[in-house]
C-alpha cells in the first residue's frame, strides 16, 4: 500500500468503522444513554478506534518485514492468530481505562457474557484491519510476482535464442572448420583434439538451454574447451590464466556467463603474438573477477551491447544481486557473485 494511500485510509477508516459498529453493535446507545454520556462513549469509541488501528498497522507491517513475499504468508497468518487475543484484550482494556477516566468512574468488572460480546466486537474490527493491510500486501507481491516472472521468461526467451545464434553462429563455425582444416595437413593429431574440443563447446551450448544455472566447475570446464579452439586459431596471440579454490567449484553462476565475457574480450581486442591479449579468471571469496587487458582495435567492431546486459540482467532475476564492471590501468574487470544452492532448471514456456 503507498503512503499517501495509507494516510488517507488511516484518516478516514476508524470513523468509517466507528458509523459501521454503531450501526451493528451499539444502536442501543442512542437510547439508553443521556446526550453527554454518549458524546462521552462516542469519544472513547473513536479514539480507541484509532490506537487500536495503528497499533495493528504497526504489528501486521512489522510481521510483512520480519517475514516478506508470499512464501512467508502462511508464518505470518500464524503470527496474526497468535497475537490476535493480545489485541483484542488490549483494545478492552483502553475502553475500560478511558471509561474510567472520562466518566471519573472506578473499575467495574463484567460479566462473562458483557466480555465475550466486546470481544467478539473487538476480533470483528481487528479482522477488518488484518484483511486491510495483509491483503493489500499479499495483492501488492502477488503483482510484483507475476511482473517478475513474466520478466524473466522474456529474458529466457532472449537467453535461449542467444544460445542459438551461438550453437548456429556462422563466423565462429566458418572460423573452426578452417582451423580444422589447416590441422588435418599439419597436425592430424592435434585435428583429433581440435574436433574433441569442439564437440565439448557445441554439446555445452546444447545444454546450457535446460538450465538457468550451473555450478562454477561446469562451467570452467567448459571456457577450457572454449579457450582451446580460441588458442589453435590464434595461437600465441592469447592467453588465459584461472585461479579457482576447489570449495568454490560448487558454486553457481548463470550458464555461459565465462563465454560472453571471453567472446567480449576477443572481439574488442587486437591478438597477435606480440600484442597477446590475456584473459584472467580468479575468486575473491564470494566473488569471481574475470579481467583482461585492454588493446582496442582501431576499427571498433560491431557490437549489439546485448553481452553484458544478458549477464546482468540474469543476475538480477536469478537472484537479485548484481554485476560490477570497470576499466583502470588498462584493464577490464567484471566482477561476478558466486550463488548458492542448486542449479535451476529451465520449466517449458
Amino acid at each position: 500500500m503507498k503512503a499517501a494511500d495509507d494516510r488517507k485510509i488511516r484518516l478516514i477508516g476508524p470513523p468509517i468503522l466507528f458509523l459501521i459498529g454503531t450501526l451493528f453493535f451499539r444502536l442501543n446507545w442512542y437510547v439508553d444513554y443521556t446526550f453527554e454520556k454518549l458524546i462521552r462513549a462516542d469519544l472513547i469509541a473513536l479514539c480507541a478506534g484509532y490506537i487500536c488501528w495503528n497499533l495493528t498497522r504497526w504489528v501486521v507491517i512489522s510481521l510483512q518485514k520480519k517475514y516478506p513475499g508470499i512464501t512467508n504468508l502462511q508464518r505470518r497468518l500464524l503470527w496474526m492468530a497468535v497475537l490476535l487475543p493480545v489485541l483484542v484484550n488490549f483494545a478492552w482494556l483502553i475502553r475500560q481505562l478511558a471509561h474510567i477516566i472520562f466518566n471519573n468512574a472506578s473499575f467495574a468488572s463484567e460479566n462473562i457474557t458483557e466480555y465475550t460480546y466486546s470481544l467478539g466486537i473487538q476480533i470483528f474490527y481487528h479482522c477488518v484491519y488484518y484483511a486491510i493491510y495483509e491483503g493489500s500486501y499479499g495483492l501488492q507481491a502477488w503483482q510484483h510476482a507475476y511482473e517478475q516472472n513474466e520478466r524473466l521468461k522474456k529474458n529466457k526467451l532472449q537467453s535461449q535464442l542467444d544460445s542459438l545464434k551461438s550453437q548456429i553462429n556462422p563466423h565462429f563455425l566458418f572460423n573452426s572448420l578452417n582451423s580444422l582444416s589447416m590441422l588435418i595437413h599439419e597436425n592430424p593429431r592435434q585435428a583429433e583434439n581440435f574436433v574433441d574440443e569442439i564437440s565439448n563447446v557445441y554439446r555445452y551450448l546444447l545444454r546450457s538451454n535446460d538450465q538457468e544455472l550451473t555450478t562454477l566447475g561446469r562451467e570452467l570446464q567448459f571456457i577450457n574447451s572454449y579457450f582451446q579452439l580460441l588458442k589453435t586459431r590464434y595461437g600465441a596471440g592469447f592467453d588465459m590464466h584461472i585461479a579457482v579454490e576447489d570449495w568454490q567449484q560448487d558454486l553457481r553462476i548463470p550458464s555461459l556467463t565465462l563465454q560472453l565475457l571471453v567472446e567480449n574480450a576477443v572481439k574488442h581486442n587486437i591478438i597477435l603474438p606480440e600484442q597477446p591479449l590475456v584473459v584472467w579468471i580468479e575468486t575473491q571469496g564470494q566473488a569471481l573477477i574475470v579481467r583482461n587487458n585492454l588493446q582496442r582495435k582501431n576499427i571498433a567492431a560491431y557490437s549489439s551491447k546485448l553481452g553484458l546486459a544478458n549477464i546482468a540482467s540474469k543476475y538480477q532475476l536469478l537472484s537479485g544481486h548484481s554485476i560490477a564492471m570497470h576499466e583502470e590501468n588498462g584493464f577490464f574487470t567484471v566482477s561476478l557473485p558466486l550463488l548458492t544452492g542448486q542449479p535451476q532448471t529451465r520449466p517449458a514456456l
